[in-house]
């Protein structure tokens, strides 16, 4: 990896691995770094999904995964008042299909994870 995490979780759902880190940024640009260190490192996972915050723009990825799942992590951002910071799920698929809910809720769960491991919960 390109940065240092602030924090990190892994959870599985049924035998999907969802690796969550959160990441402190200062530029847009350390974006690309922190995404490009994820495929390095994670290079069995389908999606890297991602939200992040820097002064005041914002974005999220859904990198082709189902159920808006950047979309959830970047509410994830919001709801922790953290705004110069990304958060990045890599998702190994396990063979068993979760549907949007599911993928939407696991999304959710793994990055929840990463923020409370953090410590920068509110």
């Amino acid at each position: 990896m390109t940065a240092e995490p602030l924090g990190t979780a892994v959870i599985e759902i049924r035998r999907s691995r969802f690796y969550a880190h959160l990441y402190r940024i200062e530029r847009l640009d350390d974006v690309a770094a922190v995404l490009a260190g994820h495929r390095e490192a994670y290079r069995k996972a389908a999606h890297h999904c991602a939200a992040f915050r820097c002064g005041s723009r914002e974005e999220f990825k859904n990198d082709g995964e189902v159920g808006r799942p950047g979309r959830v992590l970047l509410d994830l951002l919001h709801r922790h008042g953290l705004a110069s910071h990304a958060l990045v799920v890599s998702r190994i698929f396990g063979g068993v299909l979760l549907g949007p809910g599911n993928v939407g809720r696991a999304f959710r769960d793994a990055g929840e994870a990463a923020i409370r491991e953090a410590g920068v919960t509110r």
